[in-house]
């Protein structure tokens, strides 16, 4: 899988992102929160989920986009990847899902080496049976006239055991487009990223 791994000075842990449909390591808001986060002293790791050929397509088809078994086993092992590659290792590892965030989900509840997730205007409900299985905290952030979105992950968040919160960008629709929303996003996983990693 294609990544662009970016490391501040004396990372605090790393933040792994898992984007959601149609996306990549190229998106303007992921990498605009990945900025936030290393500002923040944390490192990000950006990764491509589908390889060239299912990207091209998953355009036509949009057969893989909600694949989240597929999905969640690559950001599975981006977070194996992360736990022993030598300019990470040893950190603490977070996720953050963005648009489905169902991706994250389930690969932190497969595993003991994400200590959070936070899930931007994702739809966590795609996750199922797992969501009883993260152990990791979880935020659940979403835009306030983004009301179908934010009805599923206020039901998604009735369902995860882990510490969770749900917070509403007031305001923000599904793609966080409006002045100061993708700020208020970054800050608020900043924020929680600094509380558990």
């Amino acid at each position: 899988m294609a990544a662009d791994l970016g490391i501040p000075p004396d990372p605090a842990g790393v933040v792994v992102f898992a984007h959601g449909s149609g996306s990549s390591r190229h998106s303007e808001r992921n990498r605009a929160v990945a900025e936030s986060l290393r500002r923040d002293g944390f490192a990000t790791l950006l990764l491509d989920l589908l390889t060239e050929h299912e990207d091209r397509e998953d355009r036509v088809t949009r057969r893989h986009r909600f694949d989240i078994e597929l999905l969640a086993e690559r950001v599975a092992a981006a977070v194996e990847w992360a736990s022993h590659a030598r300019p990470t290792r040893g950190l603490p590892i977070g996720l953050f899902g963005a648009s489905t965030g169902a991706a994250a989900l389930v690969a932190a509840a497969g595993t003991y080496l994400v200590r959070a997730v936070v899930s931007r205007g994702g739809r966590p409900d795609l996750a199922g049976s797992a969501l009883a299985r993260v152990r990791a905290p979880t935020l659940l952030v979403v835009g306030g006239r983004d009301e179908q979105v934010l009805e599923l992950n206020r039901e998604a968040a009735e369902r995860l055991v882990a510490p969770r919160r749900l917070e509403v960008v007031e305001g923000a629709t599904h793609l966080f487009e409006e002045p100061g929303a993708l700020e208020a996003v970054a800050e608020l996983a900043g924020r929680w990223f600094r509380q558990y990693l």
